[in-house]
């Protein structure tokens, strides 16, 4: 066998890290020659081939007292030799394993030494078995693959030697750190936790396996809400935690400040059965006492701590079967409990390891001496011979074919990394208790029944859970609401049975009974608006909600067109008629009424089509802050509304509300100047100002306040139903309700009025003179022939005591002296005649007082009279009858009569009969006209 190549002199060329360190010993001048002299042993090649034969391993730990992590060391060395014994107990392996242990101290330079000193002055090592502390155990590692030496660590559990780039030829029996995130996330999905975040101390060790985790969550579809790191005050970390509404936190921190981080989610109230925590289980026991550096009490800490979860590797098996070597976890645990009671020192977490790292080294050893006797009886004939470099690859390769069964569970390698197992503890009522594992080889989590005690009725969630929650219309508002709209349908209805059952009586038709039936058109489809307003998606899918705020939009404006646009159109024939200024006839029939309501409705329509294709209403969903759920549940709700809008709804909003607004101010208009035509059955002004006014101020009032109220469905839904239940009863009622009640108390006195006034200011000639004529509607034609008829008696009458009025005059001019017997008590008899009043005040219609005082002598009348109370009351007079007397009679005449369907103008000749219309004489009391203001 060709001798190793172990010289202390090819170390430069053959350590890729280390050497400044390693060259600073090798090729230091003295130490270089006595390790040349102790190197002949790289000449032996014959140690595979005699049984019995010492093996010698290369032992490398801290064992000085002072060192750090050296109690773990302590508890190790006892199961190393009692692995050794049971070796050599079992009488099936050819050779005896002889251990060397040099002491490390934890540090990378005495490290160095004590591996220099074991390559240079000790026996051939096979093999290198430690390897404690991470930072000596990688130097040393990455120099392996130089010495063609392997190495197996029973308690290096740093990520960072799982790179098998840098560490090729490094084993260890004790799972990585990062072996407990696939654990981990088994344990995530088996509570269907999809969403976590990580709190992580600010070293190596802990950011390694957060990267590892990090790796891991995203193959398994995890998420990760947050990633948040500390060095030493973690409270603002986890204050970010919460904020995000983390409530599955996967921790990476020391024991240390472990307290401080379950101090600060006490503080925050982050604990309980909201929340749960996953931190490493290697703490050492009752920790929170030993490392309580905070202001918290234990009783606080012990609180915020119950019911973590701490996760790492399992030390023993928990499979009672016989392993490897013949014993039962149990059995080797008591064994080992008494070496320890006799060697009086502590157990260490990894004496599990060391003891089946023992048994791997001599399987190992094992199957190499049985391949290379197997080389060496098929080169029996040759001079067979093999180096360290071909050793070394055996033993790689002999490595990762382990597979047995050890006090540790199943050893078995993947690249290096045992496959071991993971246990999951809880902290229940101030100590851990174990509550499942998880199986690395078989990939398989196994949670002991009923083990895990959650601090609710249920697991946490791994977030907030928010439930949407629509704000929808309570059916019994929606219940009430509606009975009140049908009870305001049915009123619509009983009043539009009433004018149509009425339509020809002489009421209703003087009040156009088609412009009533177009006003209760228009409630009942404002009323009918009012049910599709309650409608929301709890009841219709989301596309007929879409068609809904269509159709409610549209029955609304045109109900509103119609009603009011009716009652104006109403008005407004009433203002045409009266307020002629001509006086030229004019007749205006409810075709043309209707052709009025028609282009409003066509306006509407098209408002409505344009809105429609340009930019149509549809559902959007307004979503509101977080609100704790009401039973108390782990859930959070969001409530959401529905609403009807579009991209430029202020603008199309802006455009109904103008045009509507447009249309009440010339209602208002109309009523205004028609306030003083009276004739109750012919001019609804009154009312429909009332309308108007109650109308104008609940929308206002309505609309601010369905604004300011958008967020609350119901106080809406009531403020708008009720805005348009009591909008179209005021309106419908002040129409039909005085009619209802004249029909039902004086039918006949429905259009009698005697003081009908129509008051014209007269710009061009007399600014204080005012004319007052009162008129009917064009309801009879026949009776309107016997009032044409009367107009003309009454003209003769006038025109004779104009006449004798004359005489009088110039008889009073002629006689003077017969002015002082003129009687006082006839004076009021002289206002009487010149206040022509009531001709047709009797049964008749033809008695009058004025008759009475024409048919007494003259010379009895003014004989005792006063002249000059006779020039004052009768010469001035005289001027102001023959004034009025002109322009009254013509107006009565031409201007209404024949608007409602009179006779023609040139029936109204002076000359003509007073009887000549036949039916004069048959003309009801309730068509007497009068004349004021003569």
């Amino acid at each position: 066998m060709a001798p190793a190549r172990r010289d202390c002199s090819g170390c430069g060329m053959i350590l890729p890290t280390g050497c400044l360190l390693l060259s600073v010993l090798l090729f230091h001048p003295a130490l270089a020659k006595v390790c040349n002299d102790r190197t002949k042993h790289g000449q032996d090649n014959s140690w595979f081939a005699r049984d019995g034969e010492n093996l010698p391993i290369m032992v490398l730990m801290p064992m000085n007292e002072s060192a750090l992590m050296s109690s773990i060391s302590q508890g190790i060395e006892p199961a190393v030799q009692l692995a050794i014994q049971h070796i050599r107990e079992s009488r099936k392996y050819s050779f005896s394993l002889i251990t060397k242990i040099y002491d490390t101290e934890c540090d990378n330079a005495k490290g160095l030494r004590a591996f220099f000193d074991a390559i240079c002055y000790g026996p051939k090592h096979l093999m290198i078995f430690g390897g404690v502390c991470p930072s000596v155990t990688s130097i040393i590692a990455e120099s392996l693959k130089g010495w063609n030496l392997v190495q197996l660590s029973f308690a290096a559990t740093t990520p960072v030697l799982a790179d098998k780039k840098k560490f090729p030829n490094f084993f260890r029996t004790v799972p990585s750190d990062n072996a407990v995130n696939p654990a981990v996330v088994k344990f995530l999905n088996f509570y269907d936790w999809s969403r976590v975040g990580t709190l992580t101390q600010d070293v190596q060790r802990f950011s390694e396996v957060r990267n590892d985790l990090t790796n891991e969550l995203e193959k398994a579809d995890i998420q990760i809400a947050d990633t948040e790191s500390f060095s030493n005050d973690p409270c603002v970390n986890v204050k970010k935690l919460k904020d995000n509404d983390v409530r599955i936190i996967i921790g990476q921190f020391d024991e240390n400040l472990a307290s401080k981080v379950f101090c600060c989610a006490y503080n925050l109230n982050m604990f309980g059965s909201k929340y749960q925590w996953i931190i490493p289980g290697w703490y050492q026991g009752n920790w929170w006492e030993q490392a309580n550096s905070t202001n918290c009490t234990t009783k606080k800490l012990l609180t915020a701590m119950e019911g973590y979860i701490s996760v790492d590797f399992e030390p023993l098996s928990a499979r009672q079967i016989k392993g490897i070597s013949g014993r039962t976890p149990k059995d080797y645990e008591r064994e080992y409990s008494r070496e320890l009671q006799q060697k009086g020192v502590e157990a260490s977490k990894f004496h599990g390891f060391a003891y089946d790292g023992i048994w791997v080294i001599a399987k190992t050893l094992t199957r190499v001496m049985e391949l290379l006797r197997v080389k060496h009886r098929q080169n029996t004939f040759h001079n067979f011979t093999v180096d360290d470099r071909e050793v070394g690859k055996m033993v790689l390769d002999v490595m990762n074919e382990t597979n047995f069964f050890g006090v540790t569970g199943q050893v078995m390698f993947r690249n290096g990394e045992r496959m071991g197992t993971i246990k999951f503890n809880q902290f229940q009522e101030g100590h851990e208790v174990k509550v499942g594992e998880y199986n690395a080889i078989a990939d398989v989590l196994d949670l002991i029944n009923n083990s895990i005690r959650f601090q609710g009725l249920e697991p946490p969630k791994d977030r907030t859970f928010v439930r949407l929650q629509r704000r929808h219309i309570n059916v019994p508002l929606y219940s009430i609401l509606s009975t009140i709209t049908i009870l305001g349908m049915l009123m619509g209805g009983a009043f539009l049975f009433f004018n149509i059952k009425n339509r020809n009586h002489r009421l209703i038709k003087m009040s156009s009974p088609y412009m009533n039936n177009l006003i209760i058109l228009g409630g009942m489809l404002s009323y009918a608006s009012i049910f599709l307003f309650g409608l929301d998606g709890g009841f219709v899918s989301d596309k007929e909600f879409e068609t809904l705020c269509t159709v409610r939009t549209w029955i609304l404006i045109v109900g509103y067109t119609t009603a009011f646009g009716a009652m104006f159109a109403k008005t407004w024939r009433v203002h045409a008629i009266f307020k002629n200024v001509k006086m030229k006839k004019k007749i205006i029939k409810d075709q043309k009424l209707l052709i009025i309501v028609g282009g409003m409705l066509l306006i509407d329509l098209c408002i409505l089509i344009c809105w429609q294709i340009v930019d149509p209403l549809k559902r959007t969903v307004e979503e509101y802050s977080l609100e704790a759920d009401p039973q108390g549940r782990d859930i959070a709700i969001r409530p959401f509304l529905e609403h009807c809008e579009n991209t430029h709804m202020t603008i199309w909003l802006g455009i109904v509300y103008a045009y509507k607004g447009l249309l009440m101010l010339f209602g208002c208009f109309l009523a205004w100047e028609t306030r003083n035509v009276s004739i109750p059955a012919l001019n609804d002004s009154k009312y429909i100002g009332m309308s108007v006014y109650n109308v104008g101020i609940m929308c206002i009032i309505g609309a601010a306040v369905s604004f300011l109220t958008r967020d609350q469905p119901n106080v809406q839904f009531c403020i708008v139903a009720l805005v348009i239940i009591f909008c179209s009863t005021i309106t419908l009622c002040l129409v039909f309700v005085p009619k209802l009640i004249t029909m039902r108390t004086n039918p006949d006195a429905a259009t009698q009025n005697r003081r009908l006034k129509f008051t014209q200011n007269q710009k061009k000639e007399d600014s204080k003179t005012s004319t007052s004529v009162t008129s009917v509607n064009q309801a009879n034609t026949s009776r309107l022939d016997g009032l044409q008829t009367d107009n003309h008696r009454l003209r003769m009458k006038i025109t004779e005591l104009d006449k004798e009025l004359e005489e009088v005059t110039m008889q009073l001019q002629d006689t003077p002296e017969k002015t002082p017997y003129i009687k006082q008590n006839h004076y009021p008899d002289a206002n009487n005649i010149l206040s022509i009043r009531n001709f047709t005040d009797g049964k008749d219609g033809e008695k009058s007082i004025l008759k009475n005082h024409l048919e007494q002598k003259p010379q009895a009348q003014w004989g005792s009279m006063d002249p000059s109370r006779i020039n004052r009351a009768l010469l001035l007079p005289r001027h102001l009858i023959q004034r009025r007397l002109s322009l009254q009679l013509p107006i009565l005449h031409h201007a209404y009569l024949p608007s409602i369907g009179g006779v023609d103008a040139s029936c109204t000749s002076p000359n003509g009969s007073p009887g000549s219309s036949p039916r004069h004489r048959h003309m009801p009391p309730s068509y007497r006209v009068m004349v004021s203001g003569l």
